[in-house]
């Protein structure tokens, strides 16, 4: 059975294909901010504007998932490292989990910033320092 260079593509062009279409479509949905209310047929501007937000989405996502994915674990080691310190861990998974994943027109017109490195809440308890270990006597 021979492989030729669509059949290696395959998946490539499917991640491209769903890709573009979560840009596209789902994006407005995950937003945190309401999308704005589009008139009932569009304009030339506006689908280009989606099209140019999917063509970016595309490396960028992958540039983001990439950095989230080490952050993940570089915050994993933070934690057992740092003698199972959760809020020394939580900023680094913060930072690098958190943030925009998909470039939307907003984003582009520059209405909506993105967001590469995620920013952490302001509830968040102010952090403690681990408790001393006493010495075995």
């Amino acid at each position: 059975m021979t492989h030729d260079g669509f059949t290696r593509s395959l998946p490539l062009l499917a991640l491209v294909v769903l890709m573009t279409f979560t840009t596209l479509v789902a994006a407005p949905a995950w937003s945190q901010e309401p999308a704005p209310q589009a008139s009932e047929g569009g304009n030339p501007s506006s689908a280009g504007m989606q099209v140019a937000a999917g063509l970016v989405t595309i490396p960028y996502l992958a540039c983001k998932g990439a950095f989230a994915i080490v952050g993940g674990v570089v915050g994993g080691l933070t934690y057992v490292f740092s003698g199972l310190n959760e809020n020394a861990a939580k900023n680094v998974w913060t930072t690098s989990m958190y943030g925009t994943y998909i470039i939307t027109p907003e984003h582009l017109s520059g209405d909506k910033a993105i967001r590469f490195l995620g920013v952490p809440d302001a509830e968040t308890p102010a952090q403690t320092a681990a408790p001393a270990v006493e010495p075995v006597r």
